[in-house]
């Protein structure tokens, strides 16, 4: 749903669910001039369906998954080497920026320490 207000000075765009108390208040100010308008592409989506899923995964490496998930629960590469038996952070590092292999033994700690399928961490392609 967009409501819409135009008027010579003001414009007025809300996209997305609009509040009953926000219309009322919008339809007690500017009556006539209050444009409401529902847009059919509102419609939920399969994100997995996508294309723009699919390119961003088909282009997401190991070592990005590893980022996104540390960062997901709120470690630092130094903390998320002690949690995988002391990696240094350096090492780590160089895991996520796909400049060192994520070995097996470390894929399956990632695994078990983000409650992941270990294939997220390897290179299957």
């Amino acid at each position: 749903m967009q409501a819409a207000v135009k008027t010579p000075h003001t414009e007025i765009m809300i996209k997305g669910e609009v509040p009953d108390h926000i219309l009322a208040a919008l339809k007690a100010e500017y009556g006539d001039k209050l444009v409401i308008e529902k847009d059919d592409d509102d419609e939920p989506v399969n994100v997995f369906e996508t294309a723009w899923y699919k390119a961003t995964k088909a282009g997401m490496t190991p070592g990005d998954a590893m980022r996104i998930y540390r960062e997901l629960h709120g470690l630092t590469q130094e903390k998320l080497g002690e949690e995988l038996g002391g990696i240094p952070r350096q090492h780590i590092s160089n895991m996520e920026r796909g400049r060192r292999p994520i070995s097996i033994a470390t894929a399956k700690k990632l695994a078990k320490l983000f409650s992941l399928p270990i294939d997220r961490f390897l290179d299957l392609k």
